[in-house]
């Protein structure tokens, strides 16, 4: 399995609050729908089957017209021989109504009678199904299906799904549009994957519902707006896993035919409604194009810029540009020239860092993570420095000054992360013996480490490992011995009660 986990440019410049707000809306309406459509579906399925038994058995029946119709959409897709094996009534009794019709088979009235009742439950329920009537039916399509079908979604895997994928490709293009194009597109795009769909089978029976369509087409988007944007892949079998990153113009395309490969040999056998999702794609490609070349992005970039009320500085816009364009030496000459004169240039290191991790610099990128981090913590952005710890570190970054190493310490620990909170602590002490940050390191695990984790042998540890230190702690001692009193007295109490 291939489970998208992020891409290069996870950062906007204010709160995407549109894409929150779909994957909300989405979040919502399923928590109101999922339960009342696990409810009425059994009931569905029943009487869907009891009436495609009889009309089988019994074709000269007379049924209303949406039940009939109905019935030609099952014939049409049924094989012959399956068919025909219903219709000679010689498959054993699924229940005891199927014993019942057996019961009843030579008398026509009784099973006219049987037949009129399945007709009203099957009009009942087609009437208050949450299904049939807020999902797209392609065969009996409402006005507002086409909308609702959007936010529904059949379960927890394939809400999460696509939501995952809204938010991995939803945020990044609303960053880029603003909040009046990205909705519309995401909307109007859905109404296009629908109709996609429609015309594929457009006697279907079948709900569709979900999403994904809408979704396809920002996904089509993305490859227009980000095409050498490189996306971080999970791939994993049993236990094997493996990361590894590729440009989007290489992996949405192969999605894509994925896609047209599952619509062309399986359909909507399997369920999947893949035709939406080329359909979603394709216009979501081709109207990303129209914006680009229409100067609607260019009109939206100058509100959004107008309205954080913050100008990219000509040189940071230019590297930026650079970067979009693969020119990544260009941009990285241009933006160190830039902070020579500008070293606290928050902007600019956020973009330095994206240049070197295109570039595949892996040292130059964790030296500028380092220094965002820093410049972050200095604006007392606390949140964004805590981003880029956890950037510096998944990419292998193992060393921060002390300083800015034991700041973040505290900042996990103000989070009540302890166990994370003590790990750092230990990890800046042994990167850094020589420096009085250790000390301070140390005592901070030993006290995480004895009242908060209950690990009272590794709060001694941390306690003797201070008291061992070369750096001259003279006004920590007190602590220190103080604080290895408490864990051999913790340790043994421990060791005392595992014992008895």
């Amino acid at each position: 399995m291939l489970i998208p986990l992020r891409h290069e440019n996870m950062e906007g410049r204010r709160w995407p609050v549109i894409t929150f707000a779909l994957i909300a809306l989405n979040v919502l309406i399923f928590f109101g729908t999922h339960w009342k459509i696990e409810e009425q579906e059994p009931q569905r399925v029943k009487v869907r089957t009891h009436v495609i038994l009889l009309s089988a058995m019994h074709p000269e029946l007379k049924m209303p017209e949406d039940v009939a119709k109905f019935i030609d959409e099952v014939k049409s897709k049924a094989s012959t021989s399956v068919w025909n094996q219903v219709a000679s009534n010689s498959h054993k009794s699924s229940d005891a109504w199927a014993a019942h019709i057996r019961a009843i088979e030579e008398d026509p009235e009784q099973l006219q009678t049987e037949m009129d009742t399945l007709a009203q439950s099957f009009e009942e329920i087609r009437r208050t199904s949450i299904l049939d009537n807020y999902a797209f039916v392609p065969a009996h399509p409402t006005a507002a299906s086409y909308l609702t079908c959007m936010f529904l979604h059949a379960g927890w895997l394939h809400l999460i799904g696509n939501m995952w994928f809204l938010w991995l490709a939803g945020f990044i293009l609303e960053d880029r549009w603003g909040r009046v194009i990205y909705p519309i597109f995401y909307l109007v795009s859905g109404i296009a994957a629908t109709l996609f769909h429609a015309m594929f089978f457009p006697s279907s029976l079948a709900p569709m519902l979900g999403a994904s369509g809408a979704i396809a087409a920002l996904m089509g988007a993305f490859l227009v707006c980000f095409p050498n944007l490189k996306i971080e892949m999970l791939w994993f079998a049993l236990v094997v896993r493996r990361r590894f990153k590729v440009e989007a113009y290489w992996l949405l395309p192969i999605w894509l035919s994925l896609e047209i490969f599952g619509g062309t040999f399986s359909g909507a056998g399997d369920g999947v409604a893949h035709w939406a999702h080329v359909g979603g794609f394709i216009f979501g490609a081709l109207t990303a194009l129209a914006i680009s070349r229409s100067g609607w992005e260019q009109k939206a970039n100058a509100v959004i810029e107008e309205k954080i009320g913050w100008s990219a500085d000509p040189a940071v816009t230019q590297a930026s540009e650079m970067l979009e364009s693969g020119r990544f030496d260009e941009g990285i000459a241009v933006l160190q020239k830039y902070l020579a004169t500008k070293p606290d240039a928050i902007d600019a290191y956020a973009v330095l860092r994206q240049l070197y991790w295109r570039k595949n610099d892996l040292p130059a990128h964790l030296d500028a993570t380092a220094k965002l981090c820093q410049l972050n913590l200095k604006a007392q952005d606390v949140e964004a420095a805590w981003q880029d710890f956890e950037e510096y570190t998944n990419v292998g970054g193992d060393s921060l000054p002390a300083a800015t190493w034991l700041e973040l310490c505290r900042i996990a620990e103000g989070r009540q992360n302890y166990a994370r909170a003590a790990e750092e602590y230990q990890a800046l002490a042994k990167a850094h013996p020589a420096e009085r940050q250790s000390i301070l390191a140390l005592l901070a695990a030993g006290r995480l480490s004895l009242k908060q984790l209950g690990r009272p042998a590794d709060a001694l540890r941390c306690y003797q490992a201070a008291a061992a230190s070369k750096v001259p702690h003279l006004a920590w001692e007190s602590n220190i011995q103080a604080g290895i009193k408490s864990a051999e007295l913790a340790a043994g109490v421990t060791i005392a009660s595992v014992q008895s």
